[in-house]
């Protein structure tokens, strides 16, 4: 029984994150994805001119990352039907180019699941293993999930050096 003074409290619904191929109308989010989790996502592990270096490599426009989506196979994860995350994907290479959540949703397995998805699909094109250059940010996430370090490596960008990782992964497929 409420008194009357009290309320009764419905909680808002979690908000639900889908994960698909990337339609041209994602282009605009990646771009502002990529930004923000450079800027603010890897604030902890680069420095703000090491950021802005990053962050200038890839235009923030929507035509720019419409354009990488036909180089590469591109996933999203979606909220309210926005992209909070997204992966790039040479199946060829074996190689996943790109990986950027939203910051303040980091942290929250969406990584990991566009991680899962993006192994999958290159079990089902035969692909064995994968690789992916790692920042800081990803580094030790990704080692937890079954990376091996091939070693550091410098990447320069607008006249920063950049640390980063080369990392490798043997899939097998999982039997359900």
């Amino acid at each position: 029984m409420l008194k009357t003074n009290e309320r009764e409290s419905t909680p808002a619904p979690a908000a639900r994150v889908t994960y698909r191929a990337a339609l041209a109308r994602d282009a605009a989010d990646q771009a502002e994805v990529f930004y923000h989790a450079v800027m603010q996502g890897a604030a902890t592990h680069y420095g703000l001119d090491e950021r802005r270096a990053w962050a200038n490599a890839l235009p923030r426009e929507a035509t720019a990352w419409a354009a990488r989506q036909a180089l590469y196979t591109t996933l999203v994860a979606a909220c309210d039907g926005r992209c909070v995350g997204f992966l790039e994907l040479n199946i060829s290479a074996g190689r996943i180019e790109t990986l950027y959540v939203w910051p303040s949703l980091a942290g929250r397995g969406i990584g990991t699941t566009l991680l899962i998805h993006a192994e999958r699909i290159l079990l089902e094109h035969g692909v064995s293993q994968v690789e992916i250059e790692a920042s800081l940010v990803l580094f030790e996430r990704l080692q937890r999930r079954g990376f091996d370090n091939l070693g550091e490596q410098w990447v320069e960008r607008s006249g920063e050096m950049l640390r980063r990782y080369r990392l490798v992964k043997q899939l097998s497929a999982v039997e359900t």
